[in-house]
């Protein structure tokens, strides 16, 4: 049985890489597409684990042998996708997960259009600024320049979740994890006919509530709040530093 691919992208700090790990212990055969980068470890990540850590040099010469699905640059540092772990799921029958931002996950629909793209919002850039101070003060390194520059990249980003299947609002952990866990297998029963037993009704009703189309309410606070929407619906001007003081 075929597996299928799954695309996650968020701005940095969403908690999507805790939603990854707990999709992942609650459901099977979904293999997660660790990533390469030249940045440096932060806090307690481990080669291998987190990403694949490499110089420069080394990814560059990667691109060159044509070994990434995907890569882009992002903050000054290089990230990408390795072919062998779409090729390695798909040997296995499972379902591949990519952890991606907006510009490797375009890369990544412009091949594979069959791909499931899944965009996680923050609720607010209150609780997107909370969380990425709280992730630098647990790494031991709290830079308040560095902070902000990612919470002004985090409204441009949000700004695509147009281009993307389902929509998850991170505000609260359980139920985003709920709702992650839904998409997977609503898409494993339409794709491949997979059972969802006696959840199936419930599983298939969340997940497409999480459909784009179906979340426009939802997320129309979200998008006000980051400055994308004004409060008429209508296109804004991005978010300034002191939206959402303290």
């Amino acid at each position: 049985m075929a597996g299928i691919l799954f695309i996650i992208s968020a701005p940095s700090g969403s908690g999507k890489s805790t939603l990854v790990s707990e999709l992942r212990k609650q459901v099977g055969g979904v293999d997660f597409a660790v990533s390469w980068t030249t940045r440096a470890p932060r806090g307690s990540e481990q080669n291998g684990n987190e990403y694949h850590f490499t110089t420069r040099e080394t990814f560059l010469q990667m691109v060159e042998e044509g070994k990434f699905l995907e890569h882009a640059e992002v903050f000054g540092n290089l990230y990408g996708t390795a072919r062998a772990s779409l090729d390695e799921a798909r040997v296995a029958g499972h379902d591949l997960l990519l952890d991606i931002d907006v510009q490797g996950a375009l890369q990544v629909r412009s091949k594979l259009p069959e791909a499931v793209s899944i965009f996680v919002m923050p609720p607010t850039p209150k609780v997107l600024r909370t969380r990425l101070r709280n992730r630098s003060r647990a790494e031991g390194v709290v830079n308040e320049s560095e902070l902000y520059r990612r919470l002004h990249e985090a409204s441009k980003e949000i700004e695509n979740y147009r281009e993307y299947s389902y929509i998850l609002v991170n505000d609260i952990l359980d139920r985003a994890i709920a709702q992650l866990e839904a998409i997977v297998l609503a898409e494993r029963f339409y794709r491949n006919g997979e059972a969802i037993a006696y959840r199936s009704r419930r599983v298939l009703e969340v997940a497409a509530a999480c459909l784009q189309q179906n979340s426009q309410e939802r997320i129309k606070p979200v998008l006000e709040a980051f400055g994308i929407l004004g409060s008429s619906g209508q296109q804004a001007l991005p978010f300034g530093d002191d939206a959402d003081d303290d």
